[in-house]
């Protein structure tokens, strides 16, 4: 079992929610992050210190990379709706901070790739976000969610 409890416990210390209420879910499936559509958050140093130690935890807790990279986008201007999105994922890692990966010992060894994409997602840019996931046996070994440019004209008529 590979996980960071302990990396997770200072990550609620630090942001003064080890006493909160845990999430019983991440951020809505459904909600769009805008750089436009909110107050501008005023402490952009705590958002990205914030941001940067969640890039440390999905190391180990691949449930959390899609929206912590989503959120990494705005790195240069948070808004407050960024930030309470950050804190429910934190509140959210607190239901179960020793989650982490799990590599048994008896295991088929077998190479298997996924790939999924959500073409024009960010509402601000319209560029697509597309992601991948390998697995050796029953294990996730790699997994990757990028935010890709919008294609040219030409890239269409190839």
């Amino acid at each position: 079992m590979v996980n960071q409890r302990k990396y997770a416990l200072e990550l609620l210390t630090d942001a003064g929610l080890l006493a909160c209420k845990p999430a019983p879910t991440l951020v809505d499936n459904h909600e769009k992050f805008s750089s436009t559509e909110s107050v501008p958050f005023t402490d952009i140093q705590a958002y990205r210190r914030l941001i940067g130690r969640l890039m440390y935890l999905i190391n180990t807790r691949p449930d959390i990379t899609f929206y912590v990279e989503q959120l990494s986008q705005f790195l240069a201007k948070p808004t407050i709706a960024h930030y309470n999105a950050t804190i429910r994922i934190i509140r959210y890692i607190k239901g179960a901070p020793s989650l982490g990966l799990f590599f048994s010992s008896t295991t088929s060894v077998h190479l298997k790739s996924f790939c999924d994409s959500d073409w024009g997602t960010c509402s601000d840019s319209r560029q697509s976000v597309t992601g991948f996931s390998v697995y050796l046996g029953n294990f996730l070994i790699s997994w990757k969610s990028k935010k890709q440019g919008t294609l040219s004209k030409s890239s269409y008529e190839a």
